[in-house]
C-alpha cells in the first residue's frame, strides 16, 4: 500500500532542501520561459516595469495632478503619488501572478504528476519564487526612480524582505489549494480571473485607505492584500515602521494558512493522476 504523503511542515522543508537544485532550475525555466523567443529576452523584466512607472507618473502626476492624502508633515506631493501607486502594484502583482497561474499549475505539469518520484509539492514554490524575481526587478526600477527624482530611499526599506514574508506564506497557501482544486474543477481559472480583477479595485492601490469612507473601511480591511500593500508603502516610501502587532499577527495567520494549503495539497495529490 502506498504511503500517504506527509502533511508536516517539516516534510516540506526537507523536500525543499533535498530538491534545492531542481527547485532552482525550475525557477530559472519559469522566469526565462516567459521571454522565450523574444528579442530583448530577460531585459523585458526591466523594460516592462520601467514603462509602467513612466506611464503612471505621466497620468497621475501631470494629467490628473493627483496627490496622496496625508495629514503628516512633509506629505507626499503629486510626484510621490505615482511612486506610492507603483509600490503597491509591486506587491499586488506578486499576488496576481501567483493566483493567475495557480489554478492550472498541476494540469500544465501533468507529466510530472505521473512521475511518482517527482516532488510536485514544490511546484507552487516555483511560481512564487518566479513572481518574487519579477518583483525584485520592479523594485530596482522604483529605487532608481526615487534616487533620480531626488526622493531618496528611507532606511526602513531594508525591512521590505521581512514585510514580504506574510505575503509569501499567503501566496503559497493559496497556490497549494487552488492548484489542487484546479485539477478537479477547471472553472476555477475563470473564477480566479474575475476575482483578481475585483481584488485590484478593492485593494488600496490607486487610493489610500484614508480616502475610503469610514463606513466602508472595514470591508477594505477584510482584504489581506490591503495590509501587505500598506506595509510595503510604509517601509519603501514613507519611512515608517509597520505596526508590530498587526504585522506579527498577520505573519502568524499567513503561516497557518500556508500549512492548511500544504496539508490540503498533500491530502488530495494521490487523486491527481486519476483525474488528469
Amino acid at each position: 500500500m502506498t504511503r500517504a504523503p506527509s502533511v508536516s511542515p517539516f516534510a516540506l522543508f526537507v523536500s525543499l532542501w533535498k530538491n534545492r537544485y531542481l527547485l532552482g532550475q525550475l525557477v530559472k525555466r519559469e522566469v526565462l520561459g516567459r521571454y522565450k523567443g523574444s528579442f530583448l529576452g530577460l531585459l523585458w523584466s526591466f523594460v516592462t516595469p520601467l514603462m509602467m512607472l513612466a506611464v503612471y507618473t505621466y497620468v497621475f502626476s501631470i494629467v490628473f495632478q493627483a496627490k496622496w492624502p496625508s495629514s503628516s508633515e512633509g506629505a507626499p506631493d503629486r510626484v510621490h503619488f505615482a511612486v506610492l501607486l507603483f509600490a503597491g502594484l509591486i506587491v499586488f502583482n506578486i499576488f496576481s501572478e501567483v493566483a493567475g497561474k495557480s489554478s492550472l499549475l498541476i494540469v500544465h505539469n501533468s507529466n510530472y504528476v505521473k512521475k511518482t518520484l517527482f516532488p510536485i509539492e514544490i511546484l507552487p514554490v516555483v511560481i512564487v519564487l518566479a513572481a518574487l524575481f519579477h518583483a525584485l526587478m520592479s523594485l530596482c526600477i522604483l529605487f532608481l526612480f526615487c534616487l533620480g527624482g531626488g526622493l531618496g530611499i528611507p532606511v526602513t526599506a531594508i525591512l521590505f524582505p521581512l514585510v514580504l514574508l506574510p505575503l509569501i506564506f499567503f501566496c503559497l497557501g493559496l497556490t497549494w489549494i487552488f492548484s489542487s482544486v484546479g485539477v478537479f474543477f477547471r472553472d476555477i481559472q475563470h473564477i480566479l480571473g474575475l476575482a483578481i480583477t475585483l481584488m485590484m479595485f478593492i485593494t488600496p492601490i490607486f487610493y489610500s485607505i484614508s480616502a475610503v469612507p469610514l463606513s466602508y473601511q472595514f470591508f477594505v480591511q477584510l482584504n489581506p492584500i490591503s495590509y501587505f500593500v500598506e506595509w510595503a508603502r510604509q517601509v519603501l516610501i514613507l519611512g515608517q515602521w509597520p505596526d508590530p502587532n498587526a504585522f506579527f499577527g498577520g505573519l502568524v495567520l499567513s503561516v497557518i494558512w500556508a500549512w492548511i494549503g500544504f496539508a490540503w495539497f498533500q491530502k488530495t495529490r494521490r487523486s491527481f493522476a486519476d483525474v488528469i
